[in-house]
């Protein structure tokens, strides 16, 4: 069914995309005009991208192993396939306990469009992230955000302070004109195209984690049950960001936007009068014509966690996990190899979301599937 201010029929997805972020559209007529960016924006974006982030993290004086590990694009199409990676520093610090790992689904039109990263400022804060592309060029709009915001964090005065909620709202606002502007200048191609983004910054000396996120990417903190630490559970530290949830619909349709049942497993973003973006998600970064014409959004939620001594697990990861796994599942699953085995943990978490992929969907479709795991309070 469509929104209360629609009479419209019920829009459809094809069964291969059902379950996916972008269902069938049609943007014919949707008349969007490109606003020329101003040359400052785009001396700022080519500064940024000119600038290393190692040496970014050397420039803020303090001590301890630099490091980054992230994906890179690549045009892999064997499903299931691992991404590139790309490193740069001085090598990760085994003694840190994560894992990580970013397959491609089986989606043969497409390569995998998930990016992540991790960021090893100095001895007392890192930085942990994972983008799910969509649309057409989605893999292109998650690398590029992947690549920003580590930089636009650094370069922020409010880094290591107690201003970072706000930093990260204005560090995804600004990532956001910049997708505009790289569309607007040919660089990437986002009217049509965007991400999911879900970062944690990791405070050590402070033991708590600062979280901004858009989309469906969902962060879960795990926690032992007891202090016998046998069993686990795990909480989600992000909602997802869906066009039924009230207040989301509530913006959607006060922009102009319609939200609408798909028919099978998902409410869509629509513009009031044309078949388009068909967004699963409310809020997302690039979609440049749903944040136009149907209320979409790039501001994240944020919050601050304080770890405490029976938390264990951190996980971010994209909806290729969480579409058919619960945040106490995945947690029991990797915490069953122990923090020293937290890249087998991670591919064994990777495996189990691609087979229940597998089941419920008859193979006919598998999202892309990243796994960010990171280990907390180990001795």
């Amino acid at each position: 069914m469509g929104c209360s201010s629609s009479s419209q029929a019920q829009t459809t997805v094809s069964t291969q995309r059902r379950r996916l972020s972008v269902g069938e559209v049609n943007n014919e007529g949707s008349g969007l005009a490109d606003e020329p960016s101003t040359e400052e924006k785009r001396g700022a974006i080519q500064a940024l991208s000119a600038e290393d982030l190692i040496e970014m993290m050397k420039e803020k004086g303090s001590g301890g192993r630099k490091f980054s590990i992230g994906s890179k694009t690549d045009a892999g199409t064997q499903s299931f396939s691992v991404k590139k990676t790309e490193e740069a520093g001085e090598g990760m610090d085994k003694s840190l306990r994560i894992g990580y790992t970013c397959r491609k689904g089986l989606k043969p039109e497409s390569p995998n469009q998930d990016s992540w990263s991790i960021v090893q400022v100095d001895e007392n804060f890192s930085i942990y992230a994972v983008y799910d592309g969509h649309g057409g060029k989605g893999h292109d709009v998650s690398n590029f955000v992947k690549d920003t915001v580590p930089k636009l964090i650094l370069k922020d005065p409010r880094f290591r302070t107690a201003d970072m909620p706000a930093m990260l709202v204005d560090v995804f606002k600004t990532t956001q004109s910049y997708v505009q502007t790289m569309d607007q200048t040919k660089q990437l191609s986002a009217q049509m195209a965007g991400t999911t983004a879900t970062v944690v910054i990791h405070d050590k000396a402070q033991n708590q984690l600062t979280v901004a996120h858009v989309a469906d990417s969902t962060c879960v903190l795990g926690k032992y049950t007891d202090e016998s630490k046998k069993n686990s559970d795990g909480v989600a530290l992000t909602r997802d960001h869906k066009p039924d949830l009230q207040d989301e619909r509530r913006r959607i349709e006060k922009a102009g936007g319609r939200v609408v049942f798909d028919g099978y497993a998902n409410y869509r973003v629509y513009a009031k009068n044309g078949q388009y973006p068909g967004l699963n998600m409310s809020r997302c970064l690039g979609d440049l014509l749903g944040h136009k014409d149907a209320g979409c959004s790039a501001e994240p939620e944020t919050s601050v966690v304080k770890i405490e001594p029976l938390h264990n697990a951190l996980l971010l990861c994209s909806d290729g996990v969480w579409e058919f796994i619960k945040p106490a599942e995945a947690v029991s699953i990797v915490m069953a190899l122990g923090p020293e085995q937290a890249q087998q943990a991670a591919d064994k978490l990777a495996k189990e979301a691609w087979d229940r992929w597998i089941k419920e969907e008859g193979g006919q479709v598998v999202d892309d599937i990243t796994v960010v795991l990171v280990h907390l309070n180990v001795d």
